[in-house]
């Protein structure tokens, strides 16, 4: 990923993961997300029984490949698998609103 890419990227999701809940929302769970490579994992956090434990669960990745984004999901064993019926395009934000939108339940709990 380019360093224009790059940084488009971090104001996009900087942005969304700011948004994504309410300020009530707020104090149970928590929207972030991590960058590798031309990766970006979408993350959803939750108080563990814990209270001052956070617990991580990856809901969604996206992966630039060939100027295409393609959206992958996380199955139990930790494994991230192509969602086929996600035609990768090169509009990251519109792959965004697709799984903010939870495509058909499959990425929100």
């Amino acid at each position: 990923m380019d360093d224009f890419t790059k940084k488009r990227i971090i104001k996009i999701m900087d942005q969304y993961v700011q948004n994504a809940l309410s300020e009530r929302m707020r104090t149970q769970m928590k929207i972030s997300y991590t960058m590798k490579g031309n990766n970006v994992t979408l993350i959803e956090e939750r108080k563990a029984f814990q209270l001052d434990v956070w617990v991580q669960l990856p809901i969604a990745q996206f992966r630039l490949d060939k100027n295409l984004w393609k959206v992958y999901w996380r199955d139990s064993k930790e494994r991230w698998h192509f969602v086929d019926d996600i035609e990768p395009i090169n509009d990251f934000e519109k792959q965004l609103e697709i799984v903010d939108q939870g495509h058909n339940g499959m990425f929100w709990r």
